[in-house]
């Protein structure tokens, strides 16, 4: 029986599609400690027919889809690149229901749900739920729009958990997010509660914030309010007009990562630290050999923070998005560093950032201000270089038989093309 330990006490994993089943999973891939490990995420079965249809169609098959549905949101973030995206953009009913099709079809069994706000699309989204209960969802959400009615619904279906957006106490998410929106996030982080909804949450830790969110208390506090796992984001200058004093130094970063992993060990929770959870990952898992992201215009994208694509899904099937020429280009040349700690290509090696985009048919994606890479180059190359002989410090501490381990591994995933 497949447990996972909440607030010390034991609590039973429904089997997929339930949304308990999710987080156990999620769990399972950022542990993983061997390519055995891998069948725990989904089962042998799974994993033997993800790899048969891998070797069939001659592309990756991603664990996680995330989409876009919309890039309308009720919310105007500092620093958050959707708030300069075209408030109008999104994808039709009728596309996001092939796209789910589709993918069951490829073997991809979660869903995450971006934005944008998906809340804004409440009904169409219960529609795409219910129609597709083999799959389970994740939605990225700001927790404003929670309310009874939407929680009865989703209790209902059992498919469907939240990643609520939070980034510290009243005064630390007010900041960013606006007055009042603490007391709205916490409310619907109650409303799911009493509904028995596991929910996690997702915070952006930048300069003004990293402190109290890494905090034993801060951590604490969600879990007693019914979080069951959380992402933890370090904040990315993506846009041209980025807050740049917002990025975390050297320093920071290490002060975050060490918090982290001290805390998810002793309380046995799950918290995925991105980017500095890069060698639990195996690396960066953009661009379809993990994650992949569909943008609300239809621009299908290696990940959420990688703005740059070479084909739209609104002209074709998921499975032509995924043979994509320029997936297949970053695939292969995902290797940007041979330390585990180093696996963006934005943060950590932005030199690969150019390298990848620099490629027969590839554009910005950023909707309205196009960013080209040598621009978002300039803006995290001295963020990189800072960072860089930290990483190397952390990685000369490893033991032998760990760096073989992920060295084994690195070449499993380049061997899957």
């Amino acid at each position: 029986m497949r447990n996972l330990i909440i607030l010390g006490e034991k609590k039973r994993i429904p089997p997929y599609p339930h949304h308990k089943d999710y987080i156990y999973r999620s769990r399972m891939f950022f542990a993983a400690n061997s390519f055995y490990s891998l069948f725990a995420i989904n089962g042998f079965k799974y994993a033997t027919q993800r790899w048969w249809l891998q070797r069939k169609h001659k592309f990756s098959i991603p664990y996680v889809l995330l989409i876009d549905p919309t890039s309308a949101c009720n919310l105007k973030c500092i620093g958050c690149w959707a708030a300069d995206y075209d408030r109008k953009s999104e994808i039709s009913f009728e596309k996001l229901d092939e796209i789910l099709t589709d993918a069951k079809k490829l073997g991809v069994h979660d869903i995450s749900l971006t934005g944008g706000e998906p809340l804004m699309r409440k009904n169409d989204l219960l529609k795409l739920f219910k129609k597709h209960k083999k799959l389970t969802f994740t939605i990225f959400t700001n927790g404003t729009l929670i309310d009874e009615a939407f929680a009865t619904e989703i209790e209902q279906l059992g498919n469907v958990t939240f990643l609520i957006s939070i980034e510290g106490y009243r005064e630390k998410t007010d900041f960013r997010r606006g007055n009042g929106t603490y007391d709205k996030v916490i409310a619907g982080m109650e409303i799911l509660r009493l509904h028995q909804i596991a929910f996690g949450f997702s915070t952006c830790y930048h300069s003004n914030n990293y402190e109290e969110v890494s905090s034993d208390e801060f951590l604490d506090f969600l879990r007693e309010k019914g979080a069951w796992f959380g992402w933890m984001i370090n904040y990315m200058p993506i846009g041209k007009d980025a807050d740049r004093s917002l990025c975390l130094n050297a320093s920071q970063r290490k002060f975050v990562k060490d918090r982290i992993d001290t805390y998810t060990e002793k309380n046995q929770f799950t918290i995925v630290d991105f980017a500095n959870n890069g060698h639990k990952a195996y690396g960066c898992v953009a661009a379809g050999d993990g994650f992949l992201h569909i943008n609300a215009n239809g621009d299908v994208e290696p990940c959420a923070f990688f703005h740059y694509s070479d084909v739209n899904i609104n002209t074709m099937t998921l499975t032509q998005a995924l043979s994509s020429p320029f997936l297949r280009h970053f695939r292969h040349r995902k290797l940007i560093s041979e330390n585990p700690f180093r696996p963006c290509p934005i943060m950590d090696v932005p030199e690969a950032l150019l390298h990848i985009t620099n490629y027969k048919g590839v554009k910005s994606t950023h909707i309205n201000q196009n960013e080209t890479a040598q621009e978002l180059y300039e803006k995290t190359k001295p963020l990189a270089d800072d960072w860089k002989p930290v990483a190397e410090d952390i990685y000369d501490k490893m033991s032998i038989k760990e760096k073989k381990k992920f060295n084994r591994f690195v070449k499993y995933l380049l061997f899957r093309g």
